[in-house]
């Protein structure tokens, strides 16, 4: 038996409006999905607890069997691996994006979406400005996702850091990294001191003039946040006995599945954004089902369309996400499997950032008997015969579902 699991990043919303008090997984024409669910049993899954924030780390970690409150050391440490920086005991890796700032208000999580190439200048200059070392180092990631790591700095809990996403429209100076204790005083002003650095540097590069003048947002800040140490996470071959891999755009993901023991497989074309390599993924998948067991498949674009608040690209995202990705590795898998299919968490449109709603989630097999669902969307997936799980990760339940 063959297990796939694919999630499309944030695509479960509320009801909107402008779509007849609808979500977009329950408007978008998605006819592999909803095949999916004909054929299996359908529910809500609750990928965050409660003690832990909404985000993409806690929810990937569930999915794949890791309880969050134990290996959910900071997104930064998670990401870390998959652009090879190696942490020691004492290290903090943050998340750095490259914002947009626009008269002291963080304007654009993402400076536009600004290109891995634009980027890497940025953060070249970062790095002349900044490193030091072992101490403070920059390194370069994927699109506006980059990272801050600080060598010998051990107290990454004791300081508050926004995640840009959650605070567009908010005065810098308002959310600016907090230290909750004394000991914590020196190295929050250390980062707020690179924030605040940052800004006489980017605002002249060449990159950013040259956006400006063609109407786009610039990268004109830095901003870390999701400091955390190395977490210590058993492989998915030591806890379920099973080969697997990961296929992701993202840092994150691909971070999660490096301590996972599991291959890190990258397509060439995957942004993580609308105009992603659909068919390459597809196409990776079916490659790594010949050897391994299970095969994890990543879209980040629902979400990233859930945080710019656009409905009708988070439409387009779910039906590429249907008929160029789950189509085609349906089409072309010729053995036995299991496929689960889940959003990692709800990425609303009313508030463009992370919820802890409960997810709906299919998983369809050889072996299940299919209950009366035949449609995947948030209220469907209410009458499904798993009904609201919690306490229990997706892979665990697929693996012993089938």
């Amino acid at each position: 038996m063959k297990y796939i699991i694919v999630v499309g990043d944030g695509m479960a919303d509320l009801p909107i409006p402008e779509l007849g008090n609808k979500t977009p997984l329950q408007v978008a024409y998605k006819p592999n999905l909803d095949g999916i669910v004909a054929k299996g049993r359908s529910g809500l899954i609750k990928t965050v607890p409660d003690e832990c924030a909404p985000g993409s780390d806690t929810a990937i970690c569930a999915v794949l069997g890791y309880d969050p409150r134990v290996y959910c050391t900071g997104r930064g440490a998670l990401e870390a691996p998959s652009r090879g920086i190696e942490l020691g005991p004492n290290d903090t890796a943050y998340r750095c994006n490259i914002i947009t700032e626009k008269q002291g208000v963080i304007a654009d999580y993402s400076a536009g979406h600004i290109t891995t190439e634009e980027a890497e200048k940025l953060i070249e200059v970062i790095k002349k400005k900044f490193d030091k070392p072992n101490q403070i180092e920059f390194y370069s990631g994927l699109d506006y996702r980059h990272f801050l790591v600080l060598r010998n700095f051990t107290i990454p809990q004791q300081i508050k850091c926004v995640p840009p996403h959650d605070v567009r429209g908010a005065a810098v100076a308002d959310v600016l990294p907090k230290a909750v204790t004394p000991e914590a005083e020196k190295t929050t002003r250390l980062l707020i001191d690179l924030i605040e650095g940052s800004r006489e540097i980017l605002r002249s590069h060449p990159v950013n003039i040259s956006r400006e003048a063609e109407g786009k947002n610039a990268g004109n800040l830095i901003w870390p946040w999701g400091g955390g140490k190395k977490p210590s996470i058993p492989t998915l071959k030591a806890k379920y006995g099973i080969e697997s891999a990961v296929i992701s755009a993202v840092d994150l993901v691909k971070g999660i599945g490096s301590y996972a023991g599991m291959e890190v497989i990258n397509v060439k074309g995957a942004t993580g954004l609308y105009n992603t390599n659909y068919e390459g993924k597809a196409d990776a998948a079916l490659k790594a089902l010949k050897t391994k067991d299970l095969v994890f498949v990543h879209v980040e674009a629902p979400d990233e369309a859930g945080h710019i608040r656009d409905y009708k690209l988070k439409i387009k995202t779910i039906e590429d996400l249907d008929k160029r990705l789950i189509g085609r590795i349906i089409k072309g898998v010729n053995e036995p499997y299991a496929i689960a299919v889940l959003p990692d968490h709800p990425t609303p449109i009313a508030t463009g950032t992370h919820s802890r709603d409960p997810v709906p989630f299919v998983i369809a097999a050889p072996s299940i008997d299919p209950d009366c669902v035949t449609s995947f969307d948030e209220l469907s997936s209410k009458k499904g015969a798993f009904g609201l799980v919690e306490n229990t990760y997706l892979l665990s339940l697929l693996l012993s579902t089938c």
